[in-house]
Order: C-alpha cells, then structure tokens, then sequence
C-alpha cells in the first residue's frame, strides 16, 4: 500500500452561530491547506469534535471534503469512521467508501473499552474490512480514549486478521514504542507522527508522514522544519520546533479546541464556536490570547490563507 508522506491536516468542523454545520467553511479550510503544502486532511476525528456530532452530520462534513478535494486536484481525504458504536463505525465507513475517501482511520471505543489487545483487534476487524480496498489505520491516542495498549504489542498480534491494515496515527509521546513500530517486520506498517509537538524526533526515528492540528494555522513552521532536517540543519530544525510547542501551549492553556478556533479566525478562516461542554473564548480571553501568541512569534509562521475569492477562483481553474 502507498505510505502518506508530508503533512496532513486535522480540519476544525466549522459550526454557524445557530450551533448547525457549516459547510461553506470547508472550501476555505481546504483552499488554505493546499497553498501551505499540506498534503491531505483526517477528517472528523478529535480536532474535527466527531464525539460531539451525530453519524449524519459525519457524514455530510466528510462529503463536502470529497466533493472539495477532488475539484481541487491531487488532496487524500483520510475518513476517520471510530464511534463508541461497531454499527455506526461499519456505515460511516461504508458510506466513505461510496464517498470517495482514499483512507480509513478509527479511534478505538472509548467508552466501553477493549480489555486487551485481542478485544481491540476483534473490534476494527469488521470495520476495516467494510473498507477492504482502501487502507486502513489504527488510531492511537491514549490521552482522550483511555485506550494505552502497546502499539508494537497491536502490531504483533495483528497477524493476518486485517488484510488491509496499514498503519498507527501515532498521538502519544511513547518514543520508544514509536521507533519499534516503524523498526517493526523490516518497516512494514505505515506510522504516522500524530504529536505536532515532538514532530522532530519523530522525524529521527524515521517518520515520513505526520497529521496534526495545528497544520492547520501554522503549517510553514513545519514545513520549514522539515525542510531544515532534510538538510541536516538541526539548529534550525530545533528553532522550529520550539516555535510550535510555545504556539500550542498557548492554545492549550486558553482552552484548547476552543481556542484553536478563534486561531483559525485570527488568520482570515472562520471556524465559529465549539459545540457544548465545551466552551467558546470570550473577546476578552481571545485578545489575551492574541497577545501571547505574537510574543511566541506565531504571525511569523502563521499559514497563508488565499480570500475566499481567490479560493472560488483556484476551484473553477
């Protein structure tokens, strides 16, 4: 199976005022990751706050990314299908597949959780194979699910019993078992950097691709990382890297998601609000934090997003 090289994005699901789905954002959304080189989008995982929408409204937001990135040429649309449901993961990924969807990705349950590594496998079994001609990969990110198997004990046990299993998002900073899994059968699984913060020593160990949030507003920081490792500039490559996790600390400590929204309007790309229990910046909290993120540098590397007339223009060429 190809590899996903490059960056790929974890896009915001944009949210009117009234609380619905906005889907005129996502042409936009889309518009700004192609000019800033990112290479595709996983859309509706945590950054797009699938746990807060309805399997419908999943749905209609991963058909608007297909529809969008297929008129905008050569962008992979990576469907994250993971419910706390094994019945709503086998038809959103069904209904990814008759989307369009070029990859498969889940979450594990989160809920009820998989009391060891056999549980789990048994449970993406029939999901994946809902989606047998496309790839398939696993979802790793113990700090939200709970879910904290070993990733290199998954990958053991896996044997034969999804054909098309591919690889790992990889979203925990267990390094050590990160360096195994790309080591592991001669490198035969694809794993993702899923971490935006420690995407350098990812790339030491052998990472080739990364999926991240915070591509999403400041992706020529990480461009230029990589272009600086590449290079074997390391003292730059560390600059960037530091530039990230001041970026991200501020967001985190202004309320994460919710803060990562008012980010995306502070570069021209209106997100709206996130849905409950979380809860929206105030104007005073989003000027406070504007402040602190021009003093991390973040304006220096923020992602240039076309208007949404030239975006309109670049669709139609």
């Amino acid at each position: 199976m190809e590899r996903l090289t490059g960056l790929y994005a974890a896009p915001f699901t944009a949210f009117s005022p009234s609380g619905e789905i906005n889907l005129d954002a996502v042409q936009l959304q889309f518009h700004g990751l192609k000019a800033n080189g990112i290479r595709g989008a996983i859309v509706c995982g945590t950054t797009g706050e699938s746990s807060s929408m309805t399997t419908a409204e999943r749905m209609s937001v991963l058909e608007e990314w297909c529809r969008t990135g297929r008129a905008g040429g050569d962008f992979t649309i990576i469907a994250h299908v993971g419910h706390t449901s094994i019945n709503d993961c086998i038809d959103l990924t069904k209904h990814a597949v008759e989307t369009g969807a070029k990859v498969i990705a889940a979450l594990p349950p989160y809920y009820f959780k998989p009391a060891k590594v056999d549980d789990l496998i048994d449970f993406f079994a029939p999901i994946a194979a809902a989606a047998a001609s496309l790839p398939f990969y696993y979802y790793h990110m113990p700090s939200f699910t709970g879910v904290d198997f070993s990733v290199m004990r998954i990958l053991e046990a896996l044997g034969d019993r999804i054909p098309n299993f591919a690889g790992v998002k990889y979203t925990h900073e267990n390094l050590n078992d990160m360096a195994r899994c790309i080591d592991y059968d001669g490198g035969r699984y694809d794993i993702l950097c899923g971490r935006d913060e420690i995407l350098l020593p990812a790339l030491s160990l052998g990472i080739g691709g990364a999926v991240g949030s915070t591509y999403n507003y400041i992706a020529p920081a990480y461009m230029s990382l990589i272009e600086a490792f590449d290079r074997g500039d390391l003292e730059t490559a560390r600059k960037l890297q530091g530039v990230s996790r001041e970026v991200i600390a501020v967001m985190v400590k202004f309320g994460g998601i919710a803060a990562a929204k008012r980010i995306m309007k502070l570069i021209g790309v209106d997100c709206g609000h996130v849905r409950t229990p979380l809860s929206t910046l105030t104007d005073k909290r989003l000027a406070e934090m504007e402040q602190e993120l021009r003093t991390v540098g973040f304006y220096q590397y923020a992602s240039i997003v076309p208007s949404a007339a030239a975006a309109v223009h670049i669709s139609e060429a």
